[in-house]
């Protein structure tokens, strides 16, 4: 029986999902071949973060392109239960890119949630997390199952993941498997294409009125514990995440993203995203 201290428990990691998913639920891994145009030089999104249908927070997102580096920047504000549930986070990351996409060189997000103040920063080497520091310092879980070595090696952060599913050709868009590891938990997100859905533009922007949504399956493989995949609460097998190609930039956006639970949809929903494309032509998508 659910009790009202557990209902409320869940109300809480419900929003507390939005912040610590929304750059990993946007992770993707860059696909083997080689990009025929330059990467952007500015990407700029602002999403908006919905529960049950009511307004929560924002995410804000910015990534800069230089030549064959990155930098980029994550925003998340959240307040729900009437101010009862404050979140804000914020995460960096920097790195090289080339033709086969982003490559992470350092990784940090920090959050405040009430009076708490915790922060999980990252290292990399060729696609190897080298460094992890967490604050605090806590050791793990005794339930939880240990990150072995192996499970560092060739993996995305968050941020710079949230580069590399721009990075995508039309056939493969929804057809990768996605090795994620935060700081603390090391998990894969396996996409398949579940539909095709047309976009009613208020403002005609030129680029395909198509969105591909992908299913996206969240499989834990270290640094969780394993009671808290049976039966679940999260329904980790039909997250969604729905993209949308701007060709004239060379990329897909990352337009909207569902998350069902047993006590309503968590939902990512873009209000608007400004892309400066190589040539400098400035694209301006907005709901």
């Amino acid at each position: 029986m659910l009790t009202s201290k557990d209902g409320a428990r869940r109300r809480l990691l419900a929003f507390g999902l939005f912040a610590l998913g929304t750059a990993a639920i946007a992770a993707t891994l860059a696909p083997a071949f080689a990009r025929e145009q330059s990467w952007p030089t500015e990407v700029r999104a602002r999403y908006r973060l919905t529960f049950n249908g009511f307004e929560v927070g924002s995410y804000n997102f910015t990534s800069h392109y230089s030549g064959t580096t990155y930098s980029a920047t994550g925003k998340t504000k959240i307040s729900a239960l009437f101010g009862a549930f404050k979140w804000v986070g914020t995460f960096t990351g920097s790195g090289s890119v080339d033709g086969t996409g982003p490559h992470p060189a350092a990784y940090k997000m920090s959050y405040k949630k009430g009076s708490k103040v915790a922060s999980v920063t990252m290292g990399f080497d060729a696609g190897n997390v080298k460094s992890v520091a967490l604050v605090p310092n806590k050791p793990p879980h005794p339930d939880a199952i240990k990150v072995q070595p192996d499970n560092l090696k060739h993996v995305f952060d968050p941020i710079s993941a949230t580069l590399a599913i721009s990075d995508a050709t039309g056939a493969d868009a929804c057809n990768r498997t996605i090795p994620v590891f935060d700081g603390k938990a090391r998990f894969d997100l396996k996409l398949s294409l579940k539909r095709r859905e047309a976009i009613a533009e208020k403002h005609p922007t030129g680029q395909p009125r198509e969105l591909l949504v992908c299913r996206v399956k969240y499989v834990p493989i270290a640094g969780h514990k394993p009671r808290d995949f049976v039966k679940p609460w999260i329904d980790y097998d039909h997250i969604e995440i729905a993209l949308r190609a701007i060709p004239s930039a060379g990329i897909y956006v990352p337009y909207r993203v569902s998350v069902p639970s047993t006590i309503g949809p968590a939902m990512m929903t873009a209000e608007e995203i400004h892309i400066t494309a190589p040539n400098n032509v400035q694209i301006a998508l907005r709901q």
